[in-house]
C-alpha cells in the first residue's frame, strides 16, 4: 500500500511563505486525484487543494491565490506552495487521496504555525 510521509512545515510569520512536500511510496496517481488536507485545533480534518492526474486543481476559497498546489510524477511527490500566510492557516497539513474511496492510512502531518 503506498504510504505518505509529509515535511515542510514549521514557524512562520503572518505574509510568509512555507513550501510542503508529500512523498510516495508508491506512484501516487495510484490513488489520484491527490490532495492536501488541514487540520486545526478543535477542528476536523478539511481538503483544502486537489490535483487530478491530469493537472485539473482545485481550491478552497479561503486558500485560492495564496496556495499552489503541484505534482512531480518522476518523484512521487506532492506540493503545496503556500504565500501570504495567515494565523486560520495554522494547522497540521496532511497529503491523501483527495477521494474518500481512494484515501488510504494517514501520514504523520506536517504542523504549519503561523504568528508573530
Amino acid at each position: 500500500q503506498v504510504q505518505l510521509v509529509e515535511s515542510g512545515g514549521g514557524l512562520v510569520q503572518p505574509g510568509g511563505s512555507l513550501r510542503l512536500s508529500c512523498t510516495a511510496s508508491e506512484n501516487i496517481f495510484s490513488i489520484s486525484p491527490m490532495g492536501w488536507y488541514r487540520q486545526a485545533p478543535g477542528k476536523a480534518r478539511a481538503l483544502v487543494a486537489a490535483i487530478t492526474s491530469g493537472g485539473s486543481i482545485s481550491y478552497v476559497p479561503s486558500v485560492k491565490g495564496r496556495f499552489t498546489i503541484s505534482t512531480d510524477i518522476t518523484k512521487n511527490m506532492v506540493y503545496l506552495q503556500m504565500n501570504n500566510l495567515n494565523p486560520e492557516d495554522t494547522a497540521v497539513y496532511y497529503c491523501n487521496s483527495a477521494t474518500e474511496s481512494r484515501r488510504i492510512k494517514w501520514g504523520q502531518g506536517t504542523q504549519v504555525t503561523v504568528s508573530s
